[in-house]
């Protein structure tokens, strides 16, 4: 393989391994899954580097010559969807020996799927609520208040965060500040008795469960780095929302 076919090709790899990246797969993931494209093509000695925000390659091609490529990441999120179809991508990559052409073509149909429907998201986000205000003791009362609440949330995030902040920290704070704001009024008009389990409901929505398991997994198989950078940033987001909440509830 020339320099120009394993250039694009860990182009391509990169490409997978930094959508793994934003949608919340596990450092290790990414690392392999490169490893593994580029091996398919017929680079055997490649060395992956990742960590939350950043994953670099460099793939060696023999007589001295080395390719190297480092993507930046940005807005993680959680999409466990993508995330199966990057991986069956890279099976059919490894399996099948894709080209370029059609490893870019199936990333682009990735790339443009649309999210879940509007309707379905804020159903979603009523159902977790309501859920987890009941199963915190709640009554019936605060689990209709508190799906109603959940609902309120979703459209908040989705039409007005979206637009004010890009930063996750902010966008944590002003949501939960605004989900204890919106418990509060809740009770206050009598649709629910207990705005604290209202709001324990809601907060079930922002908890980073997933990041922090992740961070734990990450130190158990040697990712130090990744597990305690993912660690912090959970204790830290669970910091924020706790202050967002306990900010309305003061008010009250």
């Amino acid at each position: 393989m020339n320099r120009e076919e394993a250039d694009e090709y860990l182009y391509c790899a990169m490409d997978i391994g930094q959508l793994l990246l934003q949608s919340g797969a596990e450092v290790n993931r990414v690392e392999d899954t490169v490893a593994r494209i580029m091996n398919a093509a017929g680079v055997p000695d490649v060395e992956v580097f990742s960590i939350t925000s950043t994953v670099t390659a460099t793939a060696h091609i023999g007589q001295l010559q080395t390719i190297t490529q480092m993507r930046r990441i940005y807005g993680v999120t959680t999409n466990m969807q993508r995330i199966s179809e990057l991986n069956q991508l890279s099976r059919d990559i490894c399996s099948r020996h894709l080209k370029p052409d059609e490893i870019r073509r199936r990333l682009a149909d990735i790339r443009a799927e649309k999210p879940l429907n509007t309707r379905i998201m804020i159903l979603g986000y009523a159902l977790v609520s309501g859920s987890f205000a009941l199963f915190f003791g709640g009554d019936t009362a605060d689990c209709i208040a508190s799906a109603m609440v959940g609902a309120l949330l979703y459209l908040f995030e989705r039409f007005l965060l979206s637009r004010l902040t890009s930063n996750h920290l902010m966008t944590a704070l002003l949501w939960s500040a605004m989900g204890g704001l919106l418990a509060q009024i809740a009770v206050t008009l009598g649709l629910g008795h207990h705005a604290d389990l209202i709001s324990i409901g809601n907060i079930m929505l922002y908890i980073p469960g997933v990041a922090f398991t992740n961070s734990i997994r990450d130190l158990f198989i040697g990712d130090t780095i990744t597990g305690v950078i993912r660690f912090l940033e959970s204790l830290l987001l669970a910091a924020i929302i706790a202050v967002g909440f306990t900010i309305t509830t003061q008010l009250f």
